[in-house]
């Protein structure tokens, strides 16, 4: 039998008293490296380059927050008796759907206080936004975050994964399927294909990539999520596999709904 290799230090390195998260710095760069992308897009399209930081300088904390109160809010026995631990978010626990949520209510908000286009602007961010996504996951990597069920190292080795994902999948002393990198793998699939996609003529109508978006991360994550075992729940629900199924059922239902009135529905105007 191999021998077990211990975890990696999800603590990066220490600035005096202060500890620096794999967690923070793998989140803070899919941020960035989603600002440029989404910049450079948006250069193209004639938004100004300063609409993105201007955005981003209020979707950030706000997405943040909400994306600890949904998980608080789920676990909210727990933080009840501990809630000196409520505001610990470098030991992870955020939920992306909380993040998701609280980014695009900032963005609604401040498309009708700059008067852009909300479609547009959705247009743009939603595939940088999944290839973040994609990133993020490895930070829970880093947190032993995200697991699934309890498998064998050989059933890893299998699927021919790398040493060093193997040895982390082993937590609590059993090894576990590594559905962070199924997600991960799914969400960058779904950034290739939008970008591949995104500039073909006739293809998709202006909201539609984001629409797109939606559909794709929706559907692997209500998959992926029935294969977790530290799933949210809200008594026998995993409440991930319910929100995905919502936002998938909404954004097919409203991609229907314009393609057959050819109107936009919910939009403001460029300046």
């Amino acid at each position: 039998m191999a021998a077990v290799t211990a975890a990696l230090n999800p603590i990066a390195f220490r600035l005096g008293p202060i500890q620096v998260h794999w967690y923070g710095i793998i989140i803070a760069s899919g941020v960035v490296l989603a600002l440029i992308l989404a910049v450079r897009e948006g250069q193209r399209l004639g938004i100004p380059e300063d609409d993105f930081y201007d955005y981003l300088l209020w979707a950030i904390p706000v997405a943040i927050i909400c994306a600890r109160l949904y998980y608080v809010a789920f676990q909210w026995p727990y933080y009840f008796r501990h809630p000196g631990e409520i505001v610990a978010i470098w030991d992870g626990g955020i939920a992306i759907y909380g993040a998701i949520i609280g980014g695009f209510i900032t963005l609604v908000v401040f498309c009708h206080a700059r008067r852009l286009a909300l479609w547009t602007m959705l247009d743009v961010i939603s595939p940088t936004l999944i290839m973040a996504q994609g990133i993020g996951r490895w930070g829970n990597f880093m947190n032993q975050e995200a697991f699934g069920r309890v498998t064998s190292r050989a059933a890893l080795v299998a699927q021919h994964l790398p040493a060093w994902i193997i040895n982390q999948m082993n937590i609590g002393g059993a090894y576990r399927v590594p559905t962070f990198l199924y997600e991960s793998l799914w969400d960058f699939s779904g950034f290739a294909l939008l970008m591949i996609l995104r500039h073909r003529r006739h293809l998709f109508k202006r909201g539609e990539v984001f629409l797109t978006y939606v559909i794709w991360y929706a559907a692997g994550r209500f998959v992926i999520e029935g294969m977790r075992t530290d799933s949210l729940m809200l008594g026998p629900v995993r409440i991930s596999q319910l929100l995905s199924l919502v936002f998938l059922a909404a954004a097919l239902v409203v991609m229907v709904v314009r393609r057959r009135t050819k109107q936009v529905p919910w939009y403001w105007r460029s300046k």
